[in-house]
């Protein structure tokens, strides 16, 4: 049995396939969650909507209890990293994580930026001493377990690798950077583009957005079927 881990993170709260103004990376999302259960019947699915309900920022009081040994924090300490202990939970028991991440300025919505900040967390997914020969910093998570998708929108372009404006693109490459910083380096990914325009490229891009969510839907879920069932 697998477990999926899927996020939201559009402000938008419908999908472009039923809403005039819903949101496009919900649409890729809930295709890839849809082609994932009916390929996995027994999967297990759990579901965040980072856009609706945002996670804390850190403050000043969240550093303090995570740089804090487990042993000696105090009552109020593990209450405010309560939350990124159970996103951080979330993202552990996941074999797969689906992430809707719309561009926002050239970058990922703040409420995703929350999300990486919750789960990038000395000590639960990266490791730090200063001690240590060579880089003190080194990923906690099983680099050879998981799979991450990451589903965005951009109202230009041109942003993917090698395009026109790719280095105007901070929203998979700042996923992907964080990401294989605490051991997940298995990265995909699709895009919708020419939201702007709202035309004949909108629609299309839309048509091969959901062509390539259907093929991840088939590679990554034949990497997991177990070797009885092919």
């Amino acid at each position: 049995m697998t477990t999926l881990l899927h996020l939201d993170s559009s402000a938008r709260p419908g999908t472009s396939a039923n809403q005039p103004f819903g949101s496009h990376t919900r649409r890729l999302t809930a295709r890839f969650v849809a082609g994932w259960r009916a390929a996995h019947p027994g999967a297990t699915v759990i579901h965040r909507d980072l856009g609706a309900e945002p996670p804390q920022h850190v403050t000043g009081e969240w550093i303090h209890a995570a740089f804090t040994k487990p042993e000696q924090r105090l009552p109020w300490m593990d209450a405010v990293l309560r939350e990124s202990d159970q996103l951080i939970d979330e993202l552990c028991a996941a074999d797969v994580i689906v992430a809707g991440v719309p561009m926002y300025n050239f970058n990922v919505p703040a409420q995703f930026k929350a999300y990486i900040d919750n789960i990038v967390r000395v000590g639960r997914t990266f490791g730090f001493d200063r001690a240590r020969a060579g880089a003190p910093y080194w990923p906690l998570l099983d680099q050879d377990r998981k799979s991450f998708v990451i589903l965005s929108s951009r109202g230009d372009h041109g942003y993917s690798q090698g395009q026109r404006i790719a280095h105007m693109n901070h929203v998979e490459p700042s996923i992907t950077t964080a990401l294989r910083y605490i051991g997940i380096t298995d990265v995909h990914g699709a895009a919708v583009e020419f939201d702007e325009f709202g035309d004949g490229r909108l629609r299309a891009s839309i048509v091969a957005a959901e062509s390539q969510v259907d093929e991840l839907v088939a590679q990554l879920g034949a990497q997991r079927r177990p070797a009885s069932d092919s």
